[in-house]
């Protein structure tokens, strides 16, 4: 599907949502996260809509917010976005958290009461990554992701969010992305995205905030 394809089709799935559950929304590191997946497979009364959208930047979660997390009218909300933003070299760092944090506010500024997780982003693996792919991660390094995980982490603070990082079963010695991991040296396989459900559970199942 195109991105505006999948805005269409996530628009028609939003009529058929139980308001008030727990969200998931971001880029296609979020969207390829088979979560509803795995919760179905391991029995987990919860509901969660995953609301991700392959290529998008932080301006495009901004422009369809309504569609990809208000319209849900998330309790508790899943984000990872801002991946894709690093990977263009004319943007920097502070314009992704502005996006970042804009984004958040209008959350926040609908629903008062929502419990907002920011995930950290993932490590990537250059050695193990395709000649089409290492352009990108000669711009997306994985010291310019931890550089942009710490700027997250100042947003935590400022809306009273949590940050959470649960990539450690996906890093190598060097803090690489694991290649066993990688489709490509970018994207988590499903065994990948397995090996750190169980971490993503213990925040998704813990109680309401106090």
């Amino acid at each position: 599907m195109t991105k505006d394809e999948r805005v269409a089709y996530y628009k028609e799935l939003n009529q058929k949502v139980i308001p008030g559950q727990i969200v998931c929304a971001g880029s296609s590191l979020m969207e390829l996260f088979p979560v509803e997946k795995f919760i179905q497979e391991d029995k987990i009364p919860v509901t969660l809509y995953n609301r991700g959208i392959c290529g998008y930047v932080t301006e495009e979660l901004l422009e369809h917010i309504d569609t990809c997390i208000l319209d849900l009218q998330p309790s508790r909300l899943f984000i990872n976005i801002g991946t894709n933003d690093l990977s263009n070299p004319d943007e920097s760092i502070e314009q992704m958290i502005a996006n970042y944090d804009r984004i958040l506010s209008l959350v926040q500024e609908k629903f008062p009461d929502v419990e907002i997780y920011m995930m950290a982003y993932y490590p990537g693996n250059y050695e193990a990554a395709i000649e089409e792919i290492k352009p990108c991660l000669r711009i997306r390094t994985n010291e310019k992701i931890n550089e942009a995980n710490e700027a997250v982490k100042v947003l935590e603070q400022r809306h009273h969010a949590r940050y959470i990082d649960i990539n450690a079963p996906l890093k190598d010695a060097q803090g690489n992305l694991k290649a066993e991991y990688t489709v490509e040296g970018m994207h988590i396989t499903e065994e990948g995205y397995r090996s750190i459900f169980p971490d993503f559970l213990k925040y998704v199942t813990e109680p309401k905030w106090a």
